[in-house]
């Protein structure tokens, strides 16, 4: 990603590395074309099942089908009844709602505007992907049906189509998913970062060999590092994993990442390692071959430890800053005993996670609610005040835009247009013009639908950087062709739906990207510095008061640390494709960000570690004299984040001289207690604690000087 980053700002010939670009993202890898089937078999299933049983909407079950398949085959299933649910849900809040405002004017366009405030607000607030999906298209495409002048009945008729559609694409992809899901939990976490590791590890036996790198191992190094974790980590935020093991492997997916982007650059440089050099690429070699092993047979992996006496290597740069990292993954199950015991069991299934944790105390989804809801409501107003109907795609299109529009960057609005021209106009028109006039049978146009279903979900498999492209492609093709039951060969239809969803991208681009815009970096800044303020906050839980609210307390901080550490890698990526003036230096903080990151989730899963001797839960009480000499070790600790924040944000720092005092003060107090006649349960635990303690006050002091 390095050697990309300063590829996209200095390539001399930008034409060159686009077709590179297009190269690198389209090519095929392993799993790839299994995906895409999957994606292609269930929105053509849903296709012939809307249009051989005559059912509206068609283009919601399509999408939705496209958007779910990406997803765990697991937690789609899971998820599937509460989808179900949902959608009849959205329903019944149309038909009951409506019937109250209908014969009021006024009062019939506040009901919109809240309606897709509401929508918004549960696309950011639900925390299961389908659900947060299916919800706001039932709002989205179901109030602006009830604008139209006709009878009640036809409203509630069409109200009913528009949930049998969404509940085709329901059943339809969980079918496809069932049939093809793995039936190992964890699976499809672990294999994604064994894949990597094996990468990893053959490049890193190329040069202990002393031999010159294979292409097909440079490529897949640069292909995966290209692809990123952005997936895996919007997989796991999404599972329905225990929040330990999801906070541990989300800690072990940014370490690999950052492992696979410093394999990734060592690609681009020529060296020649030294008889030593290869003696230590041999064994971190070995080291991840180990963690790999250990992560396929749901083992939690030993601890790592390189010889602290090498020097740095100068034949082989980066391989200090490799060792490190591997060092740091066993680290991320601080605390743990087994795998399993986080992992649910393969005949359970555990009940989902609708709702986000921080639903109601993040402010970020009320803004994300007000700025979708502005958006929305500006078309709304639009084609109303123009009587320009056919365009109300418009609303649609800023709910299912709105779908991937968190921590949207510049990129995105490149990648809307250019999805709505090919999808719209090129392919969706185009196809009106001179391939529907002379198909004449459902069987010619699925021939159509799986090609343009299958291009698009190439490209929706594709880096984050591509993927949206694909998904807007598929969705202005969609509006045009599967809005009603039969295909439709006129232009005028054809041009509504392509301005509706050109006005949507608009006012989206308009919203979230002019009017409510904050620059990439300085986005990725900010939620860095927060973190690190509200890792000091955690670590000084629990404040005096109620063991329960302290706990719910604790809880809440913990999920949206989590939180950002995904938006903190969501928006390096989207500095990637921003230019001006400060484009070297975020580019430079950047790549600082990214170094710091794997530290600061690593002291952030040892503190959720040594959370439980905090509020002294039971089975991990500590001796009063142990305890005070903690909480003063953890608000030494917390100073030390805030100096590291205010220091990044450019204000003055305190001083940190009694934080090493602090830990040894600890350190002696718990020797003390175990010297004494101390029951050997309570000595052990006693050492667990020292050893996670002295862990956290190492990366802390490292991280501190770096920073």
């Amino acid at each position: 990603m390095a050697s990309l980053a300063q590829n996209v700002g200095e390539s001399p010939q930008p034409s060159r590395w686009f077709w590179e670009f297009l190269k690198d993202e389209l090519a095929p890898y392993p799993g790839r074309a299994g995906t895409v089937a999957r994606m292609v078999m269930a929105a053509t299933l849903v296709m012939i099942i809307c249009m051989t049983f005559r059912i509206p909407y068609g283009f919601q079950s399509a999408i939705y089908a496209l958007l779910i398949s990406r997803e765990s085959p697991r937690a789609t299933l899971r998820s599937a009844g509460a989808i179900f649910i949902v959608t009849y849900i959205g329903a019944a809040y149309v038909l009951v709602s409506a019937w109250f405002v209908i014969s009021v004017p006024m009062l019939h366009f506040l009901w919109n505007i809240s309606s897709f405030f509401l929508a918004f607000y549960a696309l950011s607030a639900i925390s299961n992907y389908g659900v947060a999906a299916i919800f706001p298209i039932m709002i989205a495409v179901g109030v602006p049906l009830w604008d139209r002048h006709v009878s009640a009945e036809t409203n509630v008729e069409d109200t009913l189509w528009l949930s049998l559609a969404a509940s085709v694409g329901v059943a339809v992809t969980a079918a496809v998913e069932l049939a093809f899901a793995r039936m190992r939990p964890g699976d499809d976490i672990v294999l994604p970062i064994a894949d990597r590791l094996a990468a990893v590890q053959s490049l890193l036996g190329c040069y202990a060999e002393g031999r010159s790198v294979d292409h097909a191992t440079e490529k897949n190094v640069v292909r995966l590092g290209t692809l990123g974790t952005s997936t895996l980590r919007r997989l796991l935020r999404r599972s329905d994993y225990s929040l330990h093991y999801t906070a541990q492997m989300s800690g072990v997916v940014s370490l690999v990442g950052r492992l696979v982007d410093v394999a990734a650059a060592l690609t681009q440089l020529r060296f020649e390692p030294s008889g030593s050099d290869r003696a230590r690429l041999r064994s971190l070699a070995s080291a991840v071959a180990t963690v790999r092993t250990d992560l396929m047979n749901r083992r939690i992996p030993g601890s790592i430890q390189f010889n602290a006496h090498d020097q740095p290597s100068h034949g082989v740069p980066l391989l200090g800053e490799m060792e490190n990292t591997v060092t740091l993954i066993p680290q991320a199950f601080a605390g743990s005993q087994s795998m399993d015991a986080y992992l649910p069991p393969s005949d359970d299934i555990p009940r989902s996670k609708l709702v986000a944790p921080d639903a109601r105390g993040n402010p970020e989804h009320l803004k994300f609610a007000l700025k979708g809801c502005l958006a929305a409501s500006g078309c709304y107003m639009i084609y109303n005040a123009i009587a320009w109907p056919g365009i109300s795609t418009a609303v649609t299109t800023c709910l299912l835009t709105g779908l991937s529009t968190i921590g949207a960057s510049r990129q995105k609005q490149v990648l809307r247009l250019a999805g709505a021209v090919v999808g719209g106009l090129l392919i969706g028109m185009g196809s009106q013009m001179f391939i529907l006039p002379y198909v004449d049978s459902i069987a010619g146009f699925t021939v159509l639908f799986i090609l343009v279903t299958a291009v698009a979900s190439w490209v929706m498999t594709s880096s984050p950087r591509l993927s949206y492209f694909g998904l807007q492609a598929a969705l202005a093709f969609y509006l045009i062709n599967l809005q009603e039951f039969a295909m439709q060969t006129s232009i005028s239809i054809a041009r509504d739906r392509v301005v509706g969803v050109l006005l949507g991208l608009f006012m989206m681009w308009l919203v979230f990207d002019q009017l409510w815009r904050h620059a990439a970096g300085v986005e990725m800044k900010r939620t860095f510095i927060s973190n690190l303020r509200l890792l000091a906050q955690l670590v000084r839980e629990p404040l005096p008061g109620e063991k329960r609210i302290a706990i719910d307390r604790c809880y809440s901080l913990r999920e949206t640390i989590s939180v950002n550490f995904d938006k903190v890698m969501a928006l390096a990526d989207g500095v990637l494709f921003e230019f001006g003036s400060n484009r070297q230096q975020d580019l430079a903080l950047r790549g600082r960000i990214r170094r710091w990151q794997p530290q600061l989730r690593t002291l952030f899963l040892t503190r959720i570690a040594l959370l439980k001797y905090r509020l002294q839960l039971p089975g991990f009480e500590l001796p009063e004299a142990v305890a005070l000499a903690q909480q003063e070790f953890d608000d030494q600790l917390a100073k030390v984040l805030d100096g590291m924040a205010n220091r990044i944000d450019g204000e003055p720092t305190g001083t940190r001289d009694n934080f090493e005092d602090s830990f040894e003060r600890l350190e002696q107090t718990i020797q003390t207690c175990c010297s004494k006649a101390t029951p050997k349960p309570l000595a052990a635990e006693l050492q667990t604690f020292l050893a996670l303690s002295r862990s956290m006050e190492s990366v802390t002091s490292s991280f501190d000087k770096e920073i």
